[in-house]
């Protein structure tokens, strides 16, 4: 059985001996990537310093809340607006691989810059099992390159050190707790992040439709458990589709969007199950985003396929 006491004491040992200088470490100011960064931090104190990338593609207010969290922690941190190198490296991209590549790299580029600055040689990455697993190697098919894994370019400058490499999501949730993170049970998001909530090419403008059609189905989900009437999903979101539907708004013809809802209970992430979401629930989220969004989304419909046969993500 896991023990997370015992992980903890023994990484934080392996992380002195494996980083003599100093480190930068990827910090999207999830539970992966917190607990390494508390858990590196531990080992090499000030040597460590934490990096959060605004790539354009995270959700509604992600950013400020995530740098008052690594002030709250007290450690070295650095924000870095990077928006426009992004949107840049996915312009006319719609292969959902091709994405993830792009996006890896981009994260990559960003990262040597910040490392020379720091005279830092390590890149620390919250990288889990499910994210090597089903990049795939030469004993595996790949499902998908997890931008941190496959995305990954060949020259990289960094020395790689992934302190939950062979942790699945519920045993890194368990680190969490123990050590203290505030954010153990936050769901996950993709490092790629809203980049593959887009279907087809990655534009501002649908990014932002589906940067608020998220806020929305967040916050009716988090509202409806904090209220009882369920059990808040282990991940929820939504997705914009690539195709335009005709519709009506008042008296007047409407050409819009599909946004779907996506919301799945799991323990570790290779395999789950839709979430049952009372269909009050689901025609408020419905009324919401077609209501606030009304010029730009005109249909919402909702995901009951589980993971197999589909992914968590639709890319």
């Amino acid at each position: 059985m896991f023990d997370a006491d015992d992980f903890i004491e023994d990484m934080i040992v392996q992380m002195r001996d494996q980083i003599p200088g100093r480190a930068i470490i990827a910090c999207s100011g999830g539970v992966d990537s917190v607990v390494a960064m508390v858990l590196v931090s531990r080992a090499i104190g000030d040597r460590l310093l934490a990096v959060y990338v605004d790539t354009g593609l995270m959700r509604k207010g992600e950013t400020d809340e995530v740098r008052g969290m690594l002030a709250e922690l007290g450690v070295n941190h650095r924000v870095i607006d990077a928006s426009d190198m992004f949107f840049a490296a996915l312009a006319g991209v719609i292969d959902p691989e091709v994405k993830r590549k792009r996006i890896g790299e981009a994260f990559i580029r960003t990262f040597e810059s910040t490392a020379r600055e720091f005279e830092a040689d390590h890149l620390i990455q919250g990288t889990i099992a499910p994210d090597w697993i089903e990049s795939g190697d030469e004993f595996r098919e790949t499902i998908k390159s997890h931008h941190n894994v496959g995305g990954l370019p060949e020259d990289m400058e960094l020395t790689l050190v992934e302190p939950l490499r062979d942790l699945y999501k519920d045993e890194v949730r368990a680190v969490a707790r123990h050590l203290g993170v505030p954010v153990s049970e936050r769901q996950p998001f993709p490092g790629p992040a809203l980049a593959i909530r887009v279907i087809g090419e990655v534009v501002p403008e649908k990014v932002s439709i589906v940067r608020d059609a998220c806020a929305i189905v967040e916050a009716e989900l988090e509202l409806a458990a904090e209220r009882g009437v369920m059990v808040r999903p282990w991940q929820y979101f939504a997705v914009l589709l690539n195709t335009q539907s005709v519709g009506v708004q008042g008296d007047r013809r409407a050409y819009g969007y599909t946004v779907a809802v996506r919301a799945v209970d799991s323990v570790d992430a290779m395999t789950a199950t839709y979430s049952h979401v009372p269909y009050d629930i689901l025609d408020r989220i419905s009324l919401r985003i077609t209501s606030e969004m009304n010029d730009q989304v005109n249909r919402v419909v909702y995901d009951i396929t589980s993971k197999p046969p589909a992914t968590i993500e639709w890319e």
